[in-house]
């Protein structure tokens, strides 16, 4: 998700100067207890009942898997306002045990690892936690369209899933064979969620069942509802089912906006491997709120618009060429969707690469220079307040510098590269290295020393656990200049770039001092269009 949100800086971090100060609820929620990790769930099959005027859920969520280690007792997650009506397993009703969010499960005897599917049946009922500032506060989104009709949603990335259906609520494990999504709303209005429209049933309650099917492994955060009096526009590209939901009013002009997805696929295709969810198709679905990378049912609020609500984050003007929400929210399709990270501590998986993503567009359609114009322009965003990386375990998920920050170091690292021939075969491997895997930072940084065969584990750890970005210091005395790093990582090693007229010289700079001899009196520079750095004169 895009949470660009000029207000808030996250002071979280490995390497925070601040005291940060967690607790049990916070390790509950975000941690790998026993209780946790013992099983691997294989699918969700949520069926609910959503009353726009009470602002109500009712339901039940079926959770199937499979036990991984020996155990009498899982834990399940529910927000601690939301009821708990019962849970069945094999027709009795199971014990359980509450603890803030969390929901320990007794079973009548242990759960031996044997293979086989156990399923519970959790029902429950609630209010769910409204969404004050959608979508960077999570909570359901409760509107009415200009005819007066609901106009719901739901976005709950970094606060958890478990605001709204019983789930185990870590990105560390999604259900291996997807979901189903059935919901049942007020006649006249359609429900959206993510993947394959199954069909719809009229209760004859008033209400009327929509049901939907995910078969790709799915973030619990991506799995959504979309309530409202919806009109469907279908198109094809290349063989991908693209299905548009947006308000009646808005059809004609979201079948020319749209128009922009067809680029934007062919780019990412070829940067970045197949679309990584073809069987649940590519949906946009109009929301009320900005957008949210919600899988194969990206949500879209940016009111056919150019840029970012109709402004440029970059200051270039290159920003105002494309719907920054259309190809940022889909590029999490890629990194943050297929490419998972475990923790969200490690949010820069999603973020930095989704960013990246969005300067790899511009290069696609408009060349190098803007791509690199765009990019740079991104550099008054990035804070260096607090690191990217947040603390582990306690579901933190670190600072606002893991989107424009975590970008600029993947441009940094691609002019390390110095080959663009290389840098985009290496992007390509990593796509589809870990398609549809969950991995972690460390798994990054292997990676690309591997393919790039460098040793680059200093370089990410600058950028990603400490605030400060790599500065260079440079001291230029007649026909020499000195320059060596400052920088927290010791033995940190870096390419530098001086030009002094139209030649350009690259050298490797560490944290001990260098010379270079001067042979003319041509001015001195040090390029940081390249590179996120900082650079000192003395």
């Amino acid at each position: 998700m895009k949470r660009f949100f000029p207000f808030l800086i996250l002071l979280c971090g490995l390497q925070n100067s601040l005291a940060q100060e967690f607790t049990r609820k916070d390790s509950l929620r975000g941690g790998f207890s026993f209780e946790r990790i013992c099983y691997d769930v294989q699918r969700y099959d949520l069926n609910i009942t959503i009353n726009p005027e009470e602002k109500s859920i009712r339901g039940y969520n079926d959770i199937t898997f499979k036990t991984v280690k020996n155990t009498q007792k899982i834990q399940v997650d529910l927000f601690e306002n939301m009821k708990i009506d019962s849970i069945i397993f094999d027709g009795r009703s199971l014990e359980y045990k509450r603890e803030f969010d969390a929901v320990f499960i007794t079973f009548p005897k242990p759960l031996n690892v044997d293979g086989t599917d156990k399923t519970i049946r959790f029902y429950y009922s609630g209010t769910p936690q409204i969404a004050k500032y959608p979508p960077w506060d999570g909570g359901f989104v409760f509107k009415t369209d200009n005819k007066g009709k609901p106009w719901i949603g739901v976005a709950v990335q970094g606060t958890g899933a478990s605001l709204w259906y019983p789930v185990k609520d870590s990105q560390s494990d999604e259900p291996d064979f997807g979901a189903t999504i059935k919901v049942a709303v007020p006649d006249g209005l359609m429900n959206v969620s993510n993947g394959r429209f199954k069909g719809s049933e009229n209760l004859k309650n008033g209400y009327t069942r929509w049901d939907w099917e995910v078969k790709s492994p799915i973030n619990t955060y991506d799995i959504t509802v979309n309530i409202a009096d919806y009109v469907h526009i279908h198109d094809n590209h290349n063989g991908l089912d693209l299905d548009y939901y947006v308000m009646p009013e808005n059809e004609e002009k979201a079948k020319k906006h749209f128009e922009e997805v067809k680029p934007m696929l062919d780019c990412f295709e070829s940067k970045f491997g197949k679309y990584p969810f073809a069987e649940d198709g590519y949906k946009l679905v109009e929301t009320s709120y900005l957008g949210m990378e919600h899988q194969s049912a990206v949500a879209y609020g940016n009111k056919y618009r150019k840029g970012y609500q109709g402004s440029d984050i970059s200051g270039t003007g290159i920003g105002l060429l494309f719907d920054y929400i259309t190809i940022h929210e889909s590029g999490h399709e890629w990194f943050g969707n297929s490419i998972t990270s475990k923790d969200i501590a490690d949010l820069w998986i999603h973020e930095g690469f989704t960013t990246y993503s969005e300067s790899v567009f511009v290069e696609c359609l408009y060349g190098y220079e803007k791509a690199m114009e765009y990019i740079n322009g991104q550099k008054k965003r990035v804070s260096n307040r607090s690191p990217i990386i947040g603390y582990y375990g306690v579901n933190d998920k670190g600072s606002t510098d893991m989107y424009y920050k975590g970008a600029l170091l993947l441009n940094t690292l691609r002019h390390i590269v110095n080959d663009d021939q290389k840098w985009w075969k290496l992007l390509l491997k990593y796509s589809e290295t870990y398609r549809h895997k969950i991995i972690d930072t460390q798994t990054v940084i292997t990676f690309f020393n591997t393919e790039i065969g460098r040793e680059l584990t200093p370089v990410f750890e600058q950028y990603l656990r400490y605030k400060n970005i790599p500065e260079l210091e440079v001291a230029v005395k007649n026909k020499e200049v000195k320059f060596r790093w400052i920088t927290d990582v010791p033995d940190f090693k870096m390419p530098i770039i001086i030009k002094q007229g139209s030649k350009e010289t690259r050298l490797e700079a560490t944290n001990k001092w260098k010379s270079h001899s001067i042979k003319n009196n041509d001015p001195v520079k040090f390029d940081d269009y390249r590179f996120l750095i900082k650079i000192t004169y003395n």
